[in-house]
Formats: structure tokens, sequence, C-alpha cells
């Protein structure tokens, strides 16, 4: 299965975690998973990203056996029910979580470490010919917050990814596989988040299909004067239009409805 698309694709999130910064405890059981999948899949979702590990500022690292006992029967649930073209995304950083989310029907990585976590996710990628999306991050979700720092983000976070795409084809992994992801967020303050995603065009011009995830972030709020997570699907909706504009191929969202609608309004204007 290709990430290729004629549309922005709308990658629909499914924590399966009790601490998820704003849908934490709430899919955790398959069949509420499968339900809420369900529900974003006829929203108009056309990849599910299921992850059993939270990332939240200040989370602490979930281990392998807990993230499989999370994510093997959702995904293995998800895949029997869901029809074959809805892409199956696993969230994490572990080539053994990978390997068996795969085995079970999975058939994309979505690794926020760019492999840096675990050197055997390259491989693993390269082996199975699925895309693999690689993040920016600076620190560790438990540290990422505390004071990040940069000189030039946009120059800094694209210096990253291109590093680590090159190694990931340096590992095997086909070009038109890999994604690259600018962290919004991840060890981000709220001006250096601006600025990558005004500066989204620079990397789409790298040549590599581009995730953008800012939905219900932290920092829109302080825009916004909204400590809710839930009440900011406006604002992600702005960066989903700013980086359909951009050229971004894929959105990882919340929210599905309002940004499919929003990605296929903007990409039809941008068509005339």
């Amino acid at each position: 299965m290709s990430v290729a698309q004629s549309k922005p694709l709308i990658m629909g999130i499914l924590n399966v975690t009790p601490d998820s910064f704003s849908d934490g405890g709430r899919y955790c059981a398959p069949d509420r998973a499968l339900l809420h999948a369900e529900k974003m899949v006829s929203e108009g979702a056309d990849i599910i990203d299921v992850g059993g590990e939270s990332t939240r500022p200040g989370s602490e690292p979930v281990s392998e056996e807990d993230q499989l006992a999370r994510v093997i029967p959702v995904i293995r649930t998800l895949r029997r029910h869901l029809p074959a073209s809805v892409m199956l995304s696993v969230d994490t950083t572990r080539s053994r979580v990978a390997k068996e989310a795969l085995a079970v029907g999975a058939n994309m990585v979505n690794d926020i470490s760019a492999g840096r976590d675990d050197p055997e996710m390259f491989a693993l990628a390269a082996r199975t010919s699925v895309p693999l999306a690689l993040m920016h991050m600076q620190g560790t979700p438990k540290t990422m917050q505390d004071n990040p720092e940069y000189q030039d983000v946009v120059e800094e976070v694209l210096r990253f990814l291109l590093e680590r795409a090159d190694a990931a084809k340096n590992a095997g992994v086909a070009p038109e596989k890999i994604i690259i992801d600018p962290g919004i967020g991840f060890g981000k303050r709220k001006d250096d988040n601006l600025r990558l995603i005004k500066e989204l065009h620079r990397f789409v011009a790298t040549g590599y299909k581009v995730l953008l995830g800012a939905s219900r972030k932290r920092f829109m709020g302080t825009i916004c004067g909204e400590t809710r997570p839930l009440e900011l699907v406006g604002a992600t909706i702005a960066t989903t239009v700013i980086g359909v504009v951009a050229g971004v191929t894929m959105f990882r969202v919340h929210d599905v409805k309002p940004n499919r609608q929003a990605a296929d309004v903007t990409a039809a204007v941008l068509r005339m």
C-alpha cells in the first residue's frame, strides 16, 4: 500500500492509552476503539494511527510489553472490521512493537524518535516496505518542554530530518516510503511552532512526503486564550489549511470531519 494520493490524507488519532493529553482512557478497549475508528473512517479518515504510549509533555516511557498489550488487540480488531483501503499506522518507537503490529494488520509505522530509540526500526521498515514517518523532537517526551532552544528552528529541524531520512535510506528504506514530520509541539516554544508552520513549504521542497501533527496542541491555546484541548478544533483547522497550501501530504488529527472538509475545500481551490 502506498501513501501516494491525489488529495490530502487525513490520519485519525486513536490513542489506546490511559494518559494522553486530550483523550486518555477513552478508547483502550478494542470494542470502543473500533467504534471510534469506524466513526473517523465514516468522517473521511484515510489512515488510523494507533498508539499505546502517551507522548504528552512530562510523560514517562511505556514498556514494550505494555505497548503490545494495548495496541495489538486493537489493531487486530480494526484490520478485521475496517475496509482494506484504510491504512493502519502504529505509533511507536520500538521495532518489536512495530513488527508485531505489522503482523496483525498495520501497514505503516509512525516513529516520533525518527529511528533513534531503536536502531532496528529502519531495518524493519526496509524489509517490510511500509511507509515510515520520522519526526523531530528535541529531548524526550518527559523533558522536551523544559527549556527548548534553537538558533534557527527551521534550519535545525530540517537538517535533523534530512539526516534521519538519509540514515533510513542507507538502511534500505525506499525514499518514497519516507515521511518527515517537523514535530509541532515536541520540544518547541510557541514561536518555534509558528515558524515551522509558516515555512512548511521548505519541508515539502525536500521531495519527501510531509506529515503535520498540530491537532489540539497547547501553543494554539495560548494564542486563542483557550486551555481546553477539545475547544481547539478551529485552531487545528487553520493549521490544516496552511498545510494544504504548502503541499503537506498528511494531517494527523483528533477531529476528522472538520479537518477533512477544510483540506478538501482548500485543495479544490488550489486546483482551480
